[in-house]
């Protein structure tokens, strides 16, 4: 699948595949060398259940990289046939190369689920709709509140939850395989919902369906006056959401928080550029309002006399995205915390 502008210099390649690979650990330091000797930037990660990540670099890189996955000696095939989406930049999107290893490479926390042995039945954008439309079917976005606030299918069921491992709880709490026949899910890219049909099919559930590449293969694939979606899909990049056709949507991030914002969301009375949104002005103190508001301050000044560059504006994303989950991890801790008490 492509989504590429001619006018624009940087290829970017996402790309998923569930294999078993035992080996895994000994892959991170070729395919790092081999990527910074092309000058590719972004994040791949590596567990025993296969590979996942988005990198960028000179079209001629990005094939070297993807040609050298699949038919490489090294990897014996095994990552041939995955999820593989091209788009473009303007310019290179990423501060660094990253190679990671993980338990998982999406984390569900669930070993009961294994899309390298079992996964639902594939469903093609063009065959969505109708699916979907069925009476006797559940729809579920497998994504996190804030990504479903932006957009979903209509009629869709909105799990709420904050994280992928809370997925397991919703299933538990709301779903039942003697009740709920035909389950069909979907996500953003396809990583997500393939490996909730994996997880449902483990609990019992048996006619699980998933839409194939997810969300931006349905935007890119299906004609708007066609389409069952409402809205824009939330993307983990610099263009923060796209609509039909992948074009670039109105949405922007929170300077502060890094939660997505509509039109709307910029026009409530909490929002301040570079400072707060309402998703955290509560949790803004003095200080961080003023340090937020000098920062944003600054930003303007040199934008304003032409001194700021695409690298700083990265540096200082990159930063404020470190802050921000650092913030949710702590969140998440205390959460965890509390509920170890409560039980």
């Amino acid at each position: 699948m492509s989504q590429l502008d001619p006018s624009h210099p940087i290829k970017v390649v996402a790309l998923y595949k569930f294999v078993d690979q035992p080996d895994f650990e000994s892959l991170k330091e070729p395919i790092a060398s081999f990527c910074c000797e092309r000058g590719i930037r972004g994040t791949l990660l590596l567990a025993p259940e296969g590979i996942n990540g988005t990198v960028a670099g000179t079209p001629e890189a990005i094939d070297q990289l993807i040609g050298w996955l699949e038919d490489g000696n090294l990897f014996g095939g095994r990552f041939r046939d995955g999820e593989v989406k091209y788009s473009s930049a303007p310019h290179m999107p990423f501060h660094r190369m990253k190679v990671r290893l993980k338990a998982e490479i999406v984390t569900l926390r669930a070993p009961e689920a294994n899309p390298g042995k079992q996964v639902g039945a594939y469903v093609d954008p063009e065959d969505w709709n109708a699916l979907i439309a069925q009476d006797d079917i559940v729809v579920i976005d497998t994504r996190n509140d804030y990504e479903v606030a932006l957009g979903t299918f209509e009629n869709a069921v909105d799990p709420k939850t904050q994280t992928f491992t809370e997925f397991k709880d919703y299933v538990a709490a709301n779903l039942d395989p003697q009740k709920h026949k035909k389950v069909a899910m979907f996500c953003t890219g396809g990583i997500r919902c393939e490996k909730a049909s994996s997880y449902m099919l483990s609990q019992g559930f048996e006619e699980v369906f998933h839409l194939k590449g997810g969300i931006l293969n349905y935007l890119e694939k299906v004609p708007e006056e066609q389409s069952s979606w409402d809205g824009e899909c939330f993307v983990f990049d610099e263009r923060v959401a796209v609509g039909h056709g992948l074009r670039i949507g109105s949405a922007t991030l929170c300077r502060a928080c890094r939660q997505p914002l509509t039109p709307a969301d910029r026009e409530r009375s909490e929002f301040i550029e570079g400072v707060q949104c309402h998703h955290c002005a509560s949790e803004r103190d003095t200080a961080k309002r003023e340090a937020a508001a000098e920062r944003q301050r600054q930003i303007e000044l040199a934008k304003a006399r032409g001194e700021i560059h695409i690298g700083q504006e990265a540096s200082e994303i990159a930063r404020q995205r470190r802050e921000a989950n650092k913030a949710r991890r702590e969140a998440d801790r205390k959460r965890n915390a509390k509920t170890e008490t409560l039980s």
